[in-house]
């Protein structure tokens, strides 16, 4: 990237234009102009598309890079020396190292079709393959999307999402005029990045028509709103979709569903909550939960998002509060049998966390 911007000092490039010159995907390049923006290396020119430009250490950038002859038409030579050396793959049966989300936290890769969990979303994103994530909440589907694409652009969905909430709206500039603002799924299209609908289907049906064109053959959107102009996707775009089917109000209708060609169930890893400490007690209490869960004795059982909750709560307040808590967190029509199955796990009597008498 360094050495097409320093080829054209006055130039400005839209990070489609660099992919197709770079022959990578749209987010790729994105990722690494942004590198080069946060290192003072180049400007960030725009946003509605993002473009960028060079600035006076921008050549030196590109010759400290160790990379190989650049696309025809660049004005760029080859940079001289061998290529970077590929990190090796992981040997074979070894366990995939924990990948760092940006919230800072990490990752735990799983099995999914004998591969780590986000190597086979990453192929199938090459492959142009779309996927559903379905699961109760807190069982790692957000997570696992996170670490597997570094350029996702996320939608929270919900009763309220509209179309303006997905393609864009006018909004009031500072002048006191109005600018039509592209949303997260035209940017998406845009920059060829990966879009995760959070809790897709409880976006009504009426709005997620808007995009099921740019999941077909046609790549392509109606901005109706901004004068009917027409967004093609870049090479890399993505979508992605999680669906809760217990919360209410979720409905996975056939024609959402018939987009998704792939559909994987998440449910919580509790071995990975053992192993990451959580108190044993706790982790044996939410396999009893969720084992009666699939029998239908109770419609809900605690996940590793609970879990980790447990183990910060136990260190502020104990672990007697944090089995309380618990309790107090299940569905009122499953508290009582909660409050028996913890109760018999830690051998004293467990109610919900509650105020006490005056101090």
């Amino acid at each position: 990237m360094a050495g097409i911007l320093a080829a054209q000092q006055s130039a400005q490039f839209t990070v489609t234009e660099l992919a197709k010159m770079v022959g990578h995907s749209g987010g790729a390049v994105g990722n690494a102009c942004e590198t080069l923006v946060t290192r003072g290396e180049a400007d960030r020119i725009g946003t509605q598309p993002r473009a960028y430009r060079a600035t006076a250490t921008t050549a030196s950038a590109a010759q400290r890079a160790p990379v190989g002859p650049l696309p025809p038409g660049t004005g760029v030579p080859a940079q001289q020396g061998p290529p970077a050396p590929k990190p090796a793959p992981p040997a074979q049966g070894s366990k995939p190292p924990p990948i760092l989300r940006p919230n800072g936290q990490h990752y735990h890769p799983r099995a999914l079709a004998n591969l780590p969990d986000v190597e086979a979303l990453r192929r199938l994103r090459t492959a142009s393959v779309p996927v559903l994530l379905y699961g109760p909440p807190g069982t790692g589907k957000t997570s696992l999307i996170e670490a597997a694409f570094e350029d996702l652009l996320t939608v929270a969905g919900d009763g309220d999402t509209t179309v303006g909430d997905l393609i864009g709206e006018y909004t009031q500039d500072e002048q006191g005029g109005y600018a039509f603002i592209y949303g997260p799924l035209v940017t998406a299209m845009q920059e060829g990045r990966a879009l995760l609908l959070d809790d897709a289907t409880l976006i009504s049906p009426k709005v997620l028509a808007a995009l099921y064109p740019a999941l077909d053959g046609r790549r392509q959107i109606q901005v109706k709103a901004h004068k009917g102009e027409t967004i093609t996707a870049a090479p890399g775009f993505y979508v992605i979709a999680g669906h809760n089917p217990g919360v209410h109000g979720a409905v996975l209708t056939e024609a959402l569903a018939s987009r998704f060609s792939v559909q994987i169930q998440v449910g919580s890893d509790y071995d990975l909550a053992a192993s990451l400490k959580i108190n044993r007690t706790a982790v044996r209490i939410a396999r009893n939960i969720a084992a009666r869960q699939q029998i239908g004795e109770v419609g809900w059982a605690p996940q590793l998002r609970e879990l980790l909750a447990f183990s910060k709560i136990s260190e502020v307040l104990g672990a007697e509060a944090a089995f309380a808590n618990l309790v107090g967190i299940a569905p009122l029509e499953d508290r009582d049998t909660i409050a028996e199955i913890v109760a018999k796990a830690t051998g004293r009597p467990v109610t919900a966390l509650a105020l006490g008498r005056q101090l």
